[in-house]
């Protein structure tokens, strides 16, 4: 390593007599902790799990615990999030007769013992107890590990991502994006380029190839007991698709209508649409880079009645996001698999 005042100077960073930390050249660590606590306080009490269904209601109260460590580091603009946490979360649980009158009210607790940056790209494991182990807080208990496990992981999720971002840095780095850093030497603007021959084309087309680098496809094939137009009707209704996946929805069932799912995390437009035989649609996900689309493509099948496939395509979905996260494709095809598939069958009873 060159000591001040000799080697290249790109190389060096000067002490600054105001502390500034120029860029984030500088290793700086910010502990994330007590914001964890804050930030899962707000995403995990008082949730709402089950509402009525199968005549049990399940809410969780508050978050007992969350203890380990938990921090990002920036280098040169980079993030590096680091944690291994455990919580442990309160929740409540009633099973009531066809007229609402009370049958069980119940406690209980979700643990999940380890949260950690190295399975960043996995479920942690959720372990549940209930106060009750008769056959209707077996039956409560039960409920809870179908419907109220997922919604949970699902706040998990959005932690994690959050501190894929910088955790309570997400802002102030933002901002930092918006305005990065010139370059020593600057290409021109549109504006103060000159003008070029033909041959200009060149870069152009150039640049269109260098678009689809880092793009992958992803193909399924799933089966369910029901009539085409049926599960055709359930990924096109906004209602139904609330009821199996439990997060907001807006969807137009019109060629060239826009639609809004997972509570706005993944925008698009139908493409093309043809009544219990194909949907196509361009699907992109919010943390995804400006301008980055994908499509999905799903072709209904229906070989017997009574018994449905569909087959999946969904391409050019980008290896890495916005944050630098490379487990993209990897998401996206088990959110495709669980969050969508899986739910369907389990709410729908179209399990074959």
């Amino acid at each position: 390593m060159a000591r001040y005042g000799e080697g290249d100077k790109r190389w060096i960073v000067e002490d600054r007599a105001d502390g500034t930390n120029v860029h984030n050249w500088h290793w700086a660590e910010t502990n994330c902790l007590e914001w964890s606590k804050a930030l899962f306080t707000t995403l995990l009490s008082n949730l709402t799990l089950l509402d009525g269904e199968g005549n049990l209601f399940l809410k969780t109260t508050s978050l007992r615990s969350l203890d380990g460590e938990a921090y990002v580091n920036v280098r040169k603009g980079k993030i590096i999030p680091g944690y291994e946490i455990s919580l442990s979360l309160a929740w409540q649980g009633e099973a009531k007769d066809s007229q609402g009158a009370s049958l069980l009210k119940v406690d209980g607790t979700v643990d999940i013992p380890y949260i950690s940056d190295e399975n960043a790209d996995e479920d942690p494991e959720v372990k549940v107890t209930v106060n009750d182990d008769g056959p209707l807080g077996k039956r409560i208990k039960d409920a809870m590990l179908s419907k109220g496990k997922p919604l949970i992981l699902d706040k998990v999720r959005v932690w994690v991502q959050t501190m894929a971002r910088g955790g309570p840095l997400k802002d102030e780095l933002d901002t930092k994006k918006v305005a990065p850093v010139p370059s020593p030497s600057p290409s021109p603007s549109p504006s103060q380029a000159p003008t070029a021959p033909a041959t200009k084309a060149a870069p152009k087309k150039e640049a269109k190839k260098e678009e689809k680098k880092g793009r992958k496809s992803i193909s399924m094939t799933e089966k369910f007991n029901c009539r085409a137009r049926d599960l055709f009707e359930i990924l096109m209704d906004e209602n139904r698709w609330k009821g199996f996946t439990q997060s907001n929805a807006r969807i137009s069932k019109e060629v060239g209508g826009e639609f809004s799912i997972f509570d706005g995390s993944v925008t698009g437009t139908n493409l093309e649409l043809q009544e219990g035989k194909l949907i196509v649609q361009r699907w992109r996900f919010g943390s995804w880079n400006d301008g980055v689309q994908s499509t999905v493509r799903l072709v209904f099948e229906e070989p017997e009645a009574g018994v449905t496939v569909v087959k999946l395509t969904h391409t050019d979905v980008p290896e890495e996001d916005r944050y630098g996260n490379a487990t993209v494709v990897e998401n996206t095809e088990r959110g495709w698999r669980d969050l969508i598939f899986q739910r369907i069958r389990a709410v729908f009873g179209f399990g074959i």
